[in-house]
């Protein structure tokens, strides 16, 4: 994406500390660098048997049974902590990190896990739909954190997010154009790609960004209003 979120200045109001959103990261940080000590057979069992692959979800293939696999459902979980490369790591982070933590604080701390989880899988799902024959394991936070992007987009549109154009040139712009262009950008190459043919799961990203954004109407606190404008202008 050419405009990287750095930084938000929105205040938490329900929560003292994001405990959740740190713990996330420090879970998706710390099977890394399991990852890392892996050699590459056991490095590509660990990522066919825990990331989500389509073609196994309803059973129409399946790993050799000398090879540890988890019920394809579970791997709509697992596949969300597992991670191709640093880059995929810390760019997952940084919008964790971002965003996070005001969506923690608009539901609480369960609540927010859930929410997180949750949209994860039905990234997993929208993944499977648009290529259910796929056989390349889906793995990464990014069809979660997609969940994090919608709901921030309905609850934060106003709100000024710190970014940078094509990771040098400081910006700041507002949520509604932040994430509506993460989200168009997705659903531009989306649109005109062969499933799979890209390496990202475009389709999770848009699945998850508007499972969250329905989901955070019913999982928001009961005062916490949806299209918040900010009293004055952020400074």
């Amino acid at each position: 994406m050419a405009l990287l979120p750095i930084h938000d200045r929105n205040t938490r109001l329900n929560i003292r500390f994001h405990y959740v959103t740190i713990g996330l990261i420090a879970a998706n940080v710390a099977i890394f660098l399991y990852q890392l000590g892996l050699g590459a057979k056991a490095l590509s069992a660990l990522n066919y048997g825990f990331g989500f692959v389509p073609v196994f979800l309803f059973g129409q293939d399946a790993l050799p049974p000398d090879v540890m696999q988890l019920p394809p459902v579970a791997t709509m979980v697992t596949y969300q902590f597992l991670h191709g490369g640093w880059a995929h790591l810390l760019f997952n982070i940084i919008y964790l990190w971002v965003f996070g933590d005001n969506i923690e604080d608009s539901m609480g701390h369960l609540r927010f896990l859930v929410f997180y989880l949750v949209c994860g899988v039905i990234a997993g799902f929208a993944h499977w739909a648009s290529d259910p024959a796929g056989a390349i394991p889906m793995i990464g936070a990014s069809g979660a954190i997609s969940g994090i992007l919608g709901a921030y987009f309905i609850l934060h549109p106003h709100v000024k997010i710190w970014t940078l154009l094509f990771w040098v040139i400081p910006l700041r712009l507002p949520a509604l154009i932040v994430l509506g262009l993460f989200l168009g950008q997705n659903l531009f190459f989306a649109a005109f790609e062969e499933p799979g043919s890209s390496g990202v799961a475009l389709w999770a990203h848009i699945g998850g960004f508007f499972a969250g954004a329905a989901l955070i109407v019913i999982f928001r606190f009961g005062h916490v209003k949806l299209w918040h404008r900010p009293p004055r202008p952020w400074k």
